[in-house]
């Protein structure tokens, strides 16, 4: 039987973990688990019989680090056929690929392209279909744009089955900002076969992120989870819940309908035994999952059911000199700045739309696209009549976007609806066909069943379709005015949400926005869902509000009361060209991650202030507010390096200005970074560096694997008084400690912040560190309170 079949009349079990079995038999800490495959195979294979005799159906192999950037570049397709082949002798029902993620933060937080990593996942993908695999698991993923092209490399260059599990903290999101609901509206739409959660929390934790999961999931769900949150005791890493607790949760994850189940770290066969017992004791639950019309970004999902949803109109050169004007000179800053200001209005998807004549429009769209879901958080309406270009535009979106658009013509749907099919995307149908925009109603309802109907047959559901009915000027073809609001009322009792450009309604017309205004409401009334408006009028904004409380979606009149004293209406002007949202201060430019402007705006401020007041009074303010943001998980971490990368950048200029001038750089104090020796991974590093550095420590880096010999000299040599040290994998913690401990023993008075996916309270203090530090900005706290207590001993 096919698993795809499988997981349709059965439950599914996986084995445990890989990780804790290898350290049980000998995995010497900091050797990469995967070389554990040629240098004792006899190991690998007896620890996948052990799982395969406590009942499992499904073998992982020993790949989660198999990539060219964790292993030799030579190596990886040799080390995936010795693993797979040491799966399969175990004979188990099936044998998965296990794939992590790459290593590295993907652009624009990191260098990671998402065509390099694409081709990582290529090459991985292509050895473990040839070397015999039954499915791929994607697990402990935590970006969704890496995922994408994970996904993307597995279906254009394999026929295998394909399940992915995401990590998720305490927060309930991933570490880039991806919470559950984003994660299943999104990955589901790939194609995918299976979609769950593993590692990080344990089983109890995960409850809430399951049942957002089963809620929404159209797809099997699958779940591994870790045997709780790992404990150290006498020295050695141990998981505190007990096989019978770990089996208890599991069985009520079956009851609310997981499909696929397993354990994570700290799992071993007697979890998986007990797991089996229980996958006999309970029947397969089948659930009902919502369905909703939805586009998402990479951390915020809109819903279209649950609220007036709309589309900012601002990112179409339609009318627009300036827009065209950047377009050309790729301008980013105008072009970002226009989509901040549409999101600060308050707009829930923004139109994007990079459509002259004399651009390759396919390339500017990757681009545009790549900036401005680099600093908003708000899903992308891909808009174009280049079938090129949306192809770009989505294959390069993080998120599932909303395709602008289709309509009736017979060869424009088999154009647009394989790429809406394969990348996941909702998309826009047009009422008209060859013979253009129908006259009455009727014939545009009747154009919309068939965009619904053949979008059907190429596995795109009714929800995933809206449908404009098109709005025309009621300067020149007034009595369509009403044909639009009739054909409204039309697709409402069809179900079938709808979208249209409100604003066409005022073409050529003075005082627009009044009408564009009172054509909003008579449109709400007939079933518009999502206008694409200006949101940058406050005639239009306040229409929206007041229509928000009659519907009952502004619960007790909060934004609109709200907003009623900040805005007022326009009552004797035209205000569609409105003004901007943000003051343009250096600290707005670095909250809102605008880079290409800070360091002109540094270069000016320079002319009127010195450099240390422009720190303390720009930078640091502008940080700290990003900080609490972050904290409060209003901000995530793309806008967080985004804003960091802003403050670079600044900075940059600064040192140069002093340098002119002959003056210091007046970095604060020195801090010493290292991931240490035995383990490879150091993202969270080089985040705190980035952070420390907007801050003016002068950080030295010593990188990842750093040996402990290495560690101990340089704080000698360089004199310095606060190190961070940074473990991933538990396996390393060891190295931590004795890392602490040889610099404790050449007697150096240093101060250790330690850091890292595994790390607590009780590591730090198992390895005798003075503080934890559980991200980067609690980082920045630290220095900042360990050198002002330094200096006020100094004095």
């Amino acid at each position: 039987m096919d698993i795809q079949t499988f997981i349709k009349e059965k439950t599914l079990l996986f084995d445990g973990a890989m990780g804790t079995m290898l350290q049980k038999n000998g995995l010497p800490v900091g050797m990469q688990p995967e070389y554990f495959n040629f240098s004792h195979p006899e190991v690998v294979q007896k620890i996948h019989e052990e799982y395969v005799a406590a009942g499992c159906d499904v073998i992982t192999a020993n790949t989660f680090q198999a990539n060219a950037t964790k292993i030799k570049p030579e190596e990886v397709v040799p080390v995936i056929k010795q693993a797979i082949a040491l799966a399969k002798k175990a004979n188990p029902r099936y044998v998965a690929m296990d794939l992590g993620p790459i290593g590295q933060l993907m652009a624009p937080m990191g260098t990671l392209t998402f065509d390099q990593a694409y081709d990582y996942f290529k090459e991985q993908v292509m050895a473990a279909e040839e070397a015999g695999a039954d499915l791929f698991l994607f697990e402990t993923m935590s970006d969704l744009f890496e995922t994408k092209a994970a996904i993307l490399a597995a279906k254009e260059n394999t026929q295998l089955p394909i399940f992915v599990t995401m990590t998720f903290q305490a927060d309930g999101r991933t570490f880039v900002g991806t919470d559950p609901l984003t994660a299943v509206l999104t990955l589901q739409e790939l194609g995918i076969d299976a979609i769950g959660v593993n590692c990080s929390l344990g089983p109890q934790e995960l409850l809430p992120i399951i049942q957002t999961l089963l809620d929404y999931a159209k797809i099997p769900v699958m779940v591994q989870a870790n045997a709780g949150l790992p404990l150290m005791q006498d020295g050695q890493t141990v998981y505190p819940i007990s096989i019978q607790e770990y089996a208890d949760f599991v069985a009520e994850m079956l009851q609310m309908g997981v499909r696929i189940i397993g354990g994570c770290c700290g799992t071993t066969p007697e979890f998986i035994q007990a797991l089996r017992q229980k996958i006999q004791e309970n029947p397969v639950v089948t659930t009902t999952p919502k369905s909703v019309t939805a586009v998402t970004s990479a951390s915020q999902s809109v819903i279209l059911n649950q609220r007036f949803t709309l589309i900012g109109e601002r990112l179409n050169p339609t009318g627009k000199k300036r827009l065209k004007e950047a377009l050309r000179n790729k301008d980013m800053a105008y072009i970002l700045k226009e989509a901040l200001d549409q999101a600060n209005a308050g707009a829930d998807i923004l139109d994007v739309n990079v459509g002259l004549p004399e651009l390759d429009e396919a390339q500017m769209m990757i681009e545009v696209v790549r900036e401005v879901q680099g600093i908003v958080t708000l899903p992308l309406q891909i808009d174009s009549s280049s079938v090129p270009a949306i192809e770009a535009g989505c294959r390069y979106y993080n998120g599932r976007p909303l395709i602008n658009s289709v309509n009736g013509k017979a060869e424009t749907m088999a154009a647009i609806f394989p790429i809406a099919k394969k990348y996941g995307a909702a998309v826009l149908g047009l009422c008209l066909d060859q013979e253009g925009i129908p006259e009455t109603a009727e014939k545009r309802l009747a154009i919309a069943d068939q965009i619904v109907a053949t979008a059907a047959t190429y596995g795109i559901p009714k929800e995933s379709v809206l449908i404009d009915p098109l709005v025309l000027t009621a300067s020149a073809q007034q009595d369509q005015v009403k044909v639009t609001l009739e054909t409204l009322q039309g697709l409402r009792q069809r179900g079938i949400h709808t979208v249209a450009g409100v604003s066409n309604v005022s073409f050529g017309l003075p005082n627009r926005d009044v009408l564009n205004s009172n054509f909003l409401a008579a449109a709400f009334g007939a079933g518009l869902d999502a206008p694409i408006i200006n949101p940058l009028s406050d005639l239009m904004m306040n229409t929206v509000r007041a229509l928000r409380v009659i519907n009952g979606q502004d619960q007790d009149s909060v934004d609109y009361i709200a907003n009623s004293q900040i805005t007022t209406l326009a009552t004797k002007q035209n205000v569609s060209e409105t003004k901007p949202s943000g003051d343009n201060s250096l600290r707005e430019l670095i909250l809102e991650g605008r880079k290409e402007e800070t360091p002109e705006k540094t270069r000016e401020l320079l002319t009127t202030m010195a450099p240390l007041a422009i720190v303390n009074q720009e930078f640091i303010p502008a940080l700290d507010e990003i900080g609490q943001k972050f904290e409060a998980g209003t901000l995530f971490l793309p806008q967080l390096m985004q804003s960091a990368e802003a403050v670079k950048q600044a900075q940059e200029v600064i040192k140069t200005h002093l340098a002119k001038a002959n003056q210091p750089t007046n970095a604060q104090h020195r801090i010493l970074l290292a991931t240490v020796e035995g383990d490879i991974h150091d993202i969270g590093k080089n985040i705190v560096k980035m952070i420390l550095e907007n801050y003016g420590f002068e950080i030295i880096d010593l990188g990842k694997d750093v040996p402990i010999a290495k560690v101990v000299e340089t704080i000698r040599q360089e004199k310095i008084q606060l190190v961070g040290l940074s473990a991933l994998m538990t396996t390393t913690v060891q190295n931590m400690k004795k890392t602490i401990q040889a610099v404790r023993e050449a007697e150096l008075d240093v101060t250790f912040i330690v850091g890292g996916a595994v790390l607590n309270e009780e590591y730090r203090e198992f390895v005798g560190a003075d503080y934890y530090a559980k991200d980067a900005l609690e980082s920045v706290t630290i220095a900042k309170q360990f050198f002002a207590e330094k200096n006020e001993e100094e004095v």
